[in-house]
């Protein structure tokens, strides 16, 4: 008995809402660079949300956040359309979010207007911009965790925090029991900052920031892990195999352990950042608010090198790292950063999760070849001596070469 054809996905209907708008997407895809394979789904996503819509009496113009994520929730898995369809949550979020920036981008959908949480948040970024000067990455990390709290608290009413009570705060900060004593610290540092702003607005907060809870954060109770230089070639050589995007991982790596960047000034080096004739890399102005001269290690630079010539793919952007997914060619976030570094970790059977270990790493390896303090601060950017020492681990092995014998010990 011969096999029926094989249904395919619908990626051409002139009769659906949608269809005089897939022109627009499928440029867009088509210019992000997207595969065919996937440009092909997307499409047929986009047709079965219009189809839907269609079935609502709604058009282009009505799409927002609220309306596709009805879709998802309510159709998607539901869904009974005598079509084939692409029906994981993620891939039809990706597509519908993507048709709803190129409806915004040729006006034919709104953007919407900003609430009273939205507003707020504009004006407490800018305080923390230009009262405490507080960095880009700070500033939207801080607007993240109060946005979560005002919304739990508010809602879309107005902003009263007279009826915020102490017992929310604190829940807010503390979280469940899961909840590390790192992630408290942020959570509350976030929150005294928003009430400092609030303050300054003449606000009485008093009863809240007496809420927000403080958790002990002993300095030197315990000393920054560190690699030995023996893990750091193991790490190293977790690039030798092919694996995704292997050069840009092992320059990204490189960066890390050899400059004692951090993720944010990873992604943000520029190729107008690095003076090959010199030898010497600018690292843009991040936490530290300033920016710094650092020498090129030449096997940091042969790694670069490496992966801007063999595997960089073509792009008018500047940024050195770059994404090698649609949209192809565009500047990686953070979560590249940590991507590659958790994979390098799990091919080597490593149960390590952190990033900035390799800044602790650094230090202690300048500590320990006796570089002095101030060269140490400078190479890591920290404005304070103090700042730096934490970072630095002691040599147990030189400490106990120079240590002195017990007074009145018998030899």
């Amino acid at each position: 008995m011969p096999t029926p054809p094989r249904l395919q996905l619908k990626i051409q209907d002139p009769d659906n809402v949608l269809w005089p708008v897939i022109g627009f997407y499928t440029d867009y895809l088509t210019r992000s660079r997207y595969g065919a394979k996937r440009r092909r789904r997307y499409t047929a996503s986009a047709l079965h949300f219009g189809d839907w819509l269609q079935s609502l009496g709604a058009g282009p113009g009505d799409i927002d956040e609220v309306l596709i994520g009805r879709f998802l929730t309510s159709h998607l898995h539901n869904c009974s359309c005598d079509h084939p369809t692409p029906h994981g949550v993620i891939l039809n979020r990706a597509a519908l979010n993507n048709l709803l920036r190129v409806l915004r981008t040729h006006d034919i959908a709104a953007a919407p207007a900003p609430d009273a949480i939205e507003l707020e948040l504009v004006r407490f970024d800018a305080k923390m911009r230009d009262v405490w000067g507080l960095t880009q990455g700070t500033r939207d990390h801080r607007r993240r965790i109060i946005r979560r709290l005002l919304r739990q608290e508010v809602g879309t009413g107005p902003i009263e925090l007279g009826a915020i009570s102490r017992n929310a705060v604190r829940a807010f900060v503390l979280g469940d029991a899961s909840r590390s004593t790192s992630t408290v610290r942020v959570m509350a540092g976030a929150v005294r900052c928003y009430l400092r702003y609030r303050a300054l607005m003449g606000d009485d907060i008093a009863h809240l920031g007496k809420a927000v809870p403080r958790p002990a954060f002993w300095r030197a109770a315990n000393l920054p892990e560190a690699l030995s230089a023996a893990d750091v070639e193991q790490l190293f050589s977790a690039f030798d195999k092919p694996c995704p995007s292997r050069r840009r991982g092992y320059a990204i790596v490189r960066c890390l352990a050899d400059l004692g960047l951090r993720s944010s000034e990873v992604i943000r080096l520029t190729l107008d950042d690095i003076d090959w004739t010199e030898g010497i890399v600018k690292v843009p102005a991040g936490k530290a608010r300033r920016s710094d001269i650092l020498p090129l290690s030449p096997s940091t630079g042969e790694a670069i090198v490496d992966y801007i010539v063999n595997e960089r793919p073509a792009t008018a952007r500047r940024e050195v790292f770059v994404r090698h997914v649609a949209p192809l060619g565009e500047p990686v976030g953070r979560r590249v950063v940590q991507k590659t570094l958790h994979a390098a970790y799990s091919r080597l059977g490593w149960d390590r999760t952190r990033v900035h270990i390799l800044r602790h790493t650094l230090a202690s390896r300048l500590v320990n070849s006796g570089v002095p303090m101030k060269q140490v601060a400078d190479v890591l950017r920290h404005r304070s001596i103090v700042t730096s020492a934490t970072y630095a681990r002691v040599d147990v092995a030189r400490l106990s070469s120079v240590a002195l014998p017990w007074p009145g010990e018998i030899a």
